[in-house]
């Protein structure tokens, strides 16, 4: 498959950093390094801007950008901005001529590279990382269940039915298109992955690091990533205010930002937490692993809900790779992630006392933490390397070809 050319189709993408951006560099960077082509395609959520083409850390993106004007009605806004992506999407494919058009989700996206590949002969390939109507119901824009939630499932089954092939990030997701009647060999589990060569192995030991930092010294529990509803930091706050009050000596530390940050903080100045619990903010996404050195323990409290009893999170893959000691939630995102007591610790979740446990367990148990870093690093390595992950596009692209030429 050398010189593949696969089109990328994106909600959005560099220079903004995020999971989605990610994923999405860490598997282009090792399609180029197969020696395929791929390229960068964003909708127009990628935000204001008149350029059709930007340069970013090294890659040239194909941008669209927003119309001049767009209906503000409920769905007809989506309706437009589908049918300008496509317009602009089906400018993209005639110029750089795709092998493949890879669609990313949202069906914002799926539906343009649809509408594209029946015209231009190209095969699509959907790929799922999360289910768009969960992600709205859980930021409270439809409740699960509701006739707008109902219509964004029914939509993405109508792509599923349609496009050659399907690819999602875990096992959960593909359950859950698999029971819709998508036959079960059209949906190819390609996992999220690491940079293992950036995210390296760490010193077992953080103190330089936060003294670097400035911040304190004895155990160092802490959080890295977006601050959503989902991620359940509300509690890790009170299961910190449960845990100080007899384990002075264990500070937190939160890095990242979001829409929950504000109400976080206020709940943690309500428990009294003061300089035992810190928010950092948002860092630069090249200071990130400074922070991951300074942390003896990451913990990862998501809520037991639909949304994350069926994706796996990216931000513990990153953990595990630098030899952090990781405690999850037991969900089933995360227990595709982690093997309990082997590669990290999972815990009840929903549960601040059962977090404050967990997390009293793993500061009173240090003779465990070399055991735990190695096979999680082995884990992470053997199987969830970037370019472990990528390799398994080749067979979906090449069935999607098949299918395409077969349908012709």
């Amino acid at each position: 498959m050398t010189g593949w050319r696969i089109l990328h189709v994106l909600d959005h993408g560099l220079p903004a950093r995020d999971g989605y951006v990610t994923r999405t560099m860490g598997l282009a960077a090792a399609q180029r390094g197969f020696g395929w082509d791929p390229v960068l395609f964003t909708g127009p959520r990628q935000g204001p801007g008149a350029a059709t083409m930007e340069r970013a850390e090294g890659w040239m993106l194909h941008r669209t950008p927003p119309p001049d004007a767009a209906p503000w009605l409920p769905g007809l806004a989506e309706w437009a901005e589908i049918a300008h992506t496509t317009r602009r999407l089906m400018r993209v494919a005639r110029d750089v001529a795709p092998d493949n058009l890879h669609a990313h989700s949202p069906a914002l996206n799926a539906l343009p590279a649809l509408r594209v590949g029946r015209a231009l002969g190209i095969p699509v390939v959907y790929e799922i990382r999360a289910f768009w109507e969960d992600a709205a119901a859980d930021q409270g824009r439809g409740a699960e269940g509701s006739l707008r939630w109902r219509a964004i499932r029914a939509l993405d089954t109508w792509l599923f039915r349609r496009v050659q092939a399907v690819t999602t990030i875990c096992e959960g997701l593909r359950h859950d298109i698999v029971a819709r009647g998508i036959p079960g060999p059209r949906v190819t589990v390609i996992p999220n992955g690491v940079d293992t060569a950036r995210f390296g192995l760490l010193p077992p030991s953080g103190a330089e690091a936060r003294r670097a930092l400035g911040l304190p010294e004895g155990p160092l529990v802490g959080f890295v990533g977006s601050l959503y509803r989902y991620e359940g930091i509300d509690l890790l706050v009170d299961a910190a205010a449960l845990l100080r009050r007899r384990r002075p000596e264990i500070h937190f530390v939160v890095v990242g930002g979001g829409m929950e940050e504000e109400a976080l903080r206020v709940r943690a100045a309500r428990a009294g937490l003061g300089a035992g619990f810190q928010f950092v903010g948002r860092v630069p996404h090249r200071e990130v692993e400074r922070y991951y050195a300074a942390l003896d323990v990451l913990a990862y409290p998501r809520r037991a809900m639909r949304l994350t009893e069926l994706v796996t999170p990216l931000k513990p893959l990153e953990a595990m790779a630098q030899g952090r000691i990781v405690l999850a939630s037991d969900v089933g995102g995360h227990r595709e992630l982690i093997a309990d007591g082997r590669t990290g610790r999972l815990f009840a979740p929903e549960d601040p006392a059962a977090l404050a446990a967990a997390i009293e367990r793993t500061i009173d148990e240090r003779g465990a933490w070399p055991a735990l870093r190695a096979a999680a690093r082995r884990f992470v390595e053997g199987q969830r390397s970037w370019n472990a992950v990528a390799a398994g596009y080749a067979p979906v692209y090449t069935a999607a070809r098949a299918a395409t030429v077969g349908a012709t």
